[in-house]
């Protein structure tokens, strides 16, 4: 069994009103196949780069029809302990945590400066299946317009360090856990307009940011930044047909220098 620590990206769907639309936008701009949907648990289907599962659609749920947005989930070892800690730092439970059958527990919830994210503590379901590869998962970022509250709330709930970036440029820090990276964290600025909320970006790994982004532009797609090198890699910013933000990267394309990253605080 794979044993993510706490705080770890784990995991990562999103609703679809238009499920069948998704599924052909992300075949088509990821590589993602798609497997059988569990009519049990609410037609939620997974998606699979490789074969190894990478994340999953699901239709909404009664009174949840509305913008589509992907949710990043953070390994846990114990979600109603989790719960707790959530409350007592400030945070809100959409979702009280709830068994999903054997494959795992889980709960929804949202951060004091507005930062909806999921919790996923594993049964059989252990989570990504492929992390870094073309159609698969590689990073996300903390996207807030309250750096202070989203800082003091992810540290003191998950342990993680906040170390910030050297570049007077961004407001950017970078999460870790020991000598791992977990997350980064944007400060949101003027340049962002208001109806853009607090948010968690996920970026998906591609052989080619740039065929991508047109692959996800002649599908109903949107740009919204980029692409653009850097020293992490060449990376775009986009809305699918639907509205939900995402990003690809392609990491065997760099640019330039890391970064400084600072210590803690």
């Amino acid at each position: 069994m794979v044993v993510r620590a706490e705080g770890t990206p784990c995991w990562a769907d999103a609703m679809f009103t238009d499920v069948e639309g998704a599924k052909s936008f992300y075949g088509a701009v990821l590589g993602w196949t798609f497997g059988e949907s569990a009519t049990e648990y609410g037609d939620y289907t997974e998606a699979y780069a490789d074969g190894g599962a990478v994340a999953a659609v699901v239709p909404p749920m009664p009174g949840q029809e509305g913008h589509s947005a992907w949710c990043l989930y953070l390994a846990c070892a114990d979600v109603s302990a989790a719960a707790e800690r959530i409350r007592a730092h400030g945070g809100e439970l959409l979702m009280e945590p709830m068994r999903v059958g054997d494959f795992g527990s889980m709960l929804l919830a949202r951060e004091p400066s507005g930062v909806v994210f999921g919790l996923w503590q594993a049964g059989t379901h252990e989570g990504f299946e492929k992390v870094g590869e073309p159609g698969s998962y590689c990073w996300a970022e903390v996207y807030t317009r309250d750096p202070e509250r989203a800082d003091a709330f992810f540290t003191s709930v998950f342990g993680y360090d906040a170390k910030r970036m050297q570049d007077d440029a961004i407001d950017f820090k970078v999460y870790t856990l020991g000598p791992d990276t977990a997350l980064g964290r944007m400060g949101m600025t003027d340049e962002f307009p208001p109806e853009v909320p607090p948010h968690i970006l996920v970026y998906f790994a591609v052989p080619d940011c740039d065929a991508a982004v047109a692959k996800a532009t002649e599908r109903g797609g949107t740009l919204r930044f980029g692409p653009m090198d850097s020293p992490f890699g060449r990376f775009a910013t986009l809305t699918d047909a639907q509205g939900a933000a995402f990003a690809v990267i392609d990491t065997t394309t760099t640019k330039g220098e890391v970064p400084t990253i600072g210590d803690a605080g």
